[in-house]
């Protein structure tokens, strides 16, 4: 994985997306353009927290290396040297893999 040169900002975190292995259905191989969105991806940088009324930082739930699920439709994809990511809000993830 590629030394991200970009920092979220707020509760934004960079993720970058697990592709699901090539699906195989009675010896018919599915194509990349009828494959759905990955939904699940690491974590790969995380912004220092979103700020509260106080102007105090509210602590992320998430950190650098955690395995997340998030909504097909979640973030906005960023390409950086070669590499897919994408980028987001904390309250986009849906939970943290163990």
């Amino acid at each position: 994985m590629a030394n991200i040169k970009i920092k979220p900002l707020g509760d934004r975190v960079i993720i970058s997306p697990i592709e699901p292995k090539e699906v195989i259905k009675g010896g018919i191989i599915i194509p990349d353009s009828a494959k759905e969105k990955p939904m699940e991806g690491k974590v790969v940088a995380v912004g220092p927290g979103a700020l509260n009324k106080k102007g105090e930082r509210l602590p992320m739930d998430v950190k650098v290396g955690d395995k997340v699920l998030y909504g097909k439709y979640s973030g906005t994809e960023i390409k950086m040297e070669d590499e897919k990511y994408l980028i987001m809000h904390q309250d986009e993830i849906l939970g943290i893999l163990g």
